[in-house]
């Protein structure tokens, strides 16, 4: 396919979403900003958010992104995807007494890393921009001396969403009710015993889902007791290059991204066996054999593994960190936290 093609697609995104744009400031939509939990060292933060124009729906939507559990009606993931991000918006970011300026993307996502000193813990973090109120998150900062962090699928691991068959996946995304949404049977006990057993580690939620269902995702992950933790999400559409963004390589580079932020740190990788999930984590395993303290996978029911198009191994060495000690793998989060109690992790 030319080159000429692909960019096609991405002009023709581009030009909705700025046509969107300029009918919501004509309309006089009040620019907002949504924060999202960062992460970050004593060194530097990463912190993520992201700066919307107000629609009629953003009061009901923003009740989710805060975690409000008195939100009265439940909240259709479609709704998340009427909301009309600000392209390149200015943004004052302060966190331990230092402002800085910074930008979001051109789908209105603030991904940005910060040179700053600060203590273990969590931090206040506040954003503004020009005709917004301030919003406020904030930042885990991990102790230095911690060594095991949790990195978590989302779809199929703590959800039951038999993605990606795209029917379903449009269903989950834009129709099903957060409320009907069901957590996967021992998962939250699973992951709330790691984070007991490892109380300052880091825990990120890794998904292939867009920043539209943030919201929904968080909301869901506060109600079924999940650890709270970091948000790894992705934009969908056309990039310059590719008609659709690719998945597995948000996946494979947020991986990369955090062994290169955390050089000293092991990371607990939890997925399901329905997709890429067991392919890209032992291909990381083979990478950066000392970075993994252990590779935790659910294998999907016959329906789940029916719909999710099975299993994927790219790459035969990965068969033999499945068949090693970092490996382990069972239906259910019970049985996987049986396996791994024989383990020093639990």
């Amino acid at each position: 396919m030319s080159r000429e093609a692909v960019n096609l697609g991405y002009r023709i995104a581009d030009g909705i979403h700025e046509r969107r744009e300029k009918a919501a400031i004509k309309a006089g939509n009040e620019p907002a900003i949504v924060p999202f939990v960062g992460y970050g060292s004593t060194q530097w933060v990463r912190v993520l958010g992201r700066a919307l124009y107000k629609t009629m729906l953003f009061s009901e939507l923003s009740e989710t992104f805060s975690g409000d559990q008195r939100a009265s009606s439940p909240a259709r993931g479609w709704r998340s995807f009427t909301s009309v991000p600000i392209s390149y918006a200015e943004i004052t970011v302060t966190i331990g007494g230092q402002q800085f300026q910074v930008s979001s993307d051109r789908g209105g996502v603030l991904d940005v890393s910060l040179d700053i000193d600060l203590e273990p813990g969590v931090h206040e973090v506040t954003m503004s921009m020009e005709g917004s109120e301030t919003v406020s998150s904030s930042v885990y900062v991990v102790p230095e001396d911690e060594n095991i962090g949790i990195i978590c699928d989302v779809d199929d691991t703590v959800m039951v969403t038999a993605l990606p068959r795209p029917l379903l996946a449009a269903w989950n995304s834009f129709v099903l009710s957060e409320h009907a949404r069901m957590p996967t049977p021992g998962m939250p006990v699973l992951l709330e015993r790691i984070h007991r057993a490892h109380p300052t580690s880091p825990v990120m939620y890794l998904s292939t889902g867009a920043w539209n269902v943030a919201p929904t995702l968080r909301r869901f992950l506060s109600r079924n007791a999940y650890p709270e933790g970091t948000l790894l999400l992705t934009d969908w559409g056309p990039t310059r290059t590719r008609w659709f963004r690719s998945g597995a390589a948000h996946k494979v580079n947020s991986l990369r991204r955090l062994a290169r932020e955390f050089p000293d740190m092991k990371w607990i990788l939890i997925g399901d066996d329905g997709q890429s999930d067991p392919d890209i984590y032992n291909g990381f395993a083979l990478r950066y054999p000392e970075h993994v303290a252990a590779i935790i996978i659910r294998n999907l029911t016959v329906g789940e593994s029916v719909l999710a198009s099975g299993r994927v191994w790219g790459d035969d060495r990965a068969r033999e960190i499945a068949a090693g000690s970092l490996w382990m793998e069972a239906n259910d989060g019970a049985t996987l936290c049986d396996k791994l109690k024989r383990t020093d992790l639990l």
